[in-house]
């Protein structure tokens, strides 16, 4: 199957002080504030909403087309993604800029000052699609150019193309309008319980409503699980799939992109929307076990272990 996954492609560099934020500043000059927090050194992982996805369904043996913008530092990241046997064909490369980035300061006691640089995806992707798809084709819109995240549903409609529409940390930089016009006709809307609020607020659509324009809502609930709610001639059916147990949760992020690759695969195998919410689950558990977002690794063999101890069948 045609696998499309619209979305970001980041670089996250990751610093350490060793030290308190707090130590440093002055809270009566905080309206003047000049600080320089001396770092131990830095780390850079690959990101990115649809780079994790795509990381993850390599992994589960699909080889998805990324759809998004890359700068003129992504040489490193492209490897990988050849390494990986992923297709570049949906990467825009745009010269004069940066690939989007994160510099997340950690000090001591947790706190964070983080700056991000949209960088190279201010610009749209614009990929030519072919003129026809021979064979099955799914989609997901995940957080990125917010022009492209506007025109690939339509796209995809007029295409008769099902898609799954993850709006994410672009929510606020969507009206309401557009949101509405690209859950309606989609395959799912996927958010975290949070989101989906942000959704409902912004759209004035409630859940009942959201579900006369989308196939269901699927939102994850964290260490809880996920929950699918899908319209029915009685109402509203809900399914409650429940979480992975995992050894030690070193690292949230990048969990919800590492599910949603599992339901795109679920959903490559015919399975139902629990039961690809399911295989969501396990790869998320690799996830969090590790600090990064593509730091994680699994096999097929590994899935299929966790699959039948926590919900007694395999892929």
């Amino acid at each position: 199957m045609q696998l499309y996954i619209s979305g970001s492609l980041a670089l996250d560099r990751i610093m350490n002080f060793p030290g308190k934020f707090a130590d440093h500043i002055l809270p009566d000059k905080i309206h003047i504030l000049n600080v320089c927090f001396l770092v131990d050194g830095m780390s850079e992982y690959f990101g990115g909403t649809a780079g994790n996805i795509a990381y993850n369904l390599a992994l589960l043996g699909e080889k998805p087309l990324i759809l998004g913008c890359a700068g003129k530092d992504f040489a490193a990241y492209g490897m990988r993604l050849d390494a990986l046997g992923l297709p570049q064909d949906g990467i825009r490369k745009v010269e004069g800029q940066f690939t989007a980035g994160a510099y997340i300061t950690t000090d001591q006691s947790d706190n964070q000052i983080t700056g991000f640089n949209p960088g190279a995806m201010r610009e749209r992707c614009g990929y030519q699609f072919p003129a026809k798809h021979d064979g099955k084709v799914l989609a997901i819109i995940s957080p990125g150019n917010v022009q492209d995240m506007v025109e690939l549903p339509e796209y995809f409609k007029k295409a008769g193309i099902p898609y799954i529409f993850d709006p994410g940390q672009q929510i606020t930089a969507l009206t309401g309008e557009q949101m509405t016009r690209a859950i309606t006709g989609s395959l799912a809307l996927c958010t975290n319980d949070y989101e989906l609020e942000m959704v409902m607020k912004a759209t004035g659509l409630s859940r009942e409503e959201l579900l006369k324009r989308t196939g269901a809502l699927v939102t994850t609930l964290g260490d809880q699980g996920s929950l699918i709610a899908e319209a029915t001639a009685e109402g509203v059916s809900e399914t409650r799939v429940a979480p992975v147990k995992v050894h030690k949760a070193l690292d949230p992020t990048g969990a919800g992109d590492a599910f949603r690759a599992g339901l795109l695969k679920g959903l490559c195998l015919g399975q139902t929307l629990a039961e690809a919410a399911a295989l969501g689950s396990v790869c998320a558990a690799f996830c969090v076990e590790h600090k990064g977002t593509q730091e994680h690794f699994f096999s097929l063999d590994m899935v299929n272990e966790q699959l039948s101890e926590h919900f007694g069948r395999t892929l």
